[in-house]
């Protein structure tokens, strides 16, 4: 792979991420560990919580972009 190519995807992804962070700093993500399907149990001073939805929502966007990477890189 080319090392400038590899420099731009670096960028692109630290641009990614800051954006991601911003958002998550102006609630932009306040839905996201509510979905249905994330399981919470809380008895007494015990809390269990297992985001079950969430994690397959991540799996399948970052699973769609390592595709997209692949196909056109």
């Amino acid at each position: 792979m080319n090392p400038r190519l590899v420099g731009i995807l670096l960028v692109a992804g630290g641009l990614a991420v800051v954006a991601v962070g911003l958002l998550v700093l102006a609630g932009g993500f306040g839905w996201f560990g509510r979905l249905p399907g994330d399981l919470r149990w809380e008895r007494g001073g015990v809390r269990v919580y297992a985001p079950l939805t969430s994690m397959l929502l991540i799996s399948v966007v970052l699973s769609l972009l390592v595709y997209l990477v692949r196909r056109f890189f």
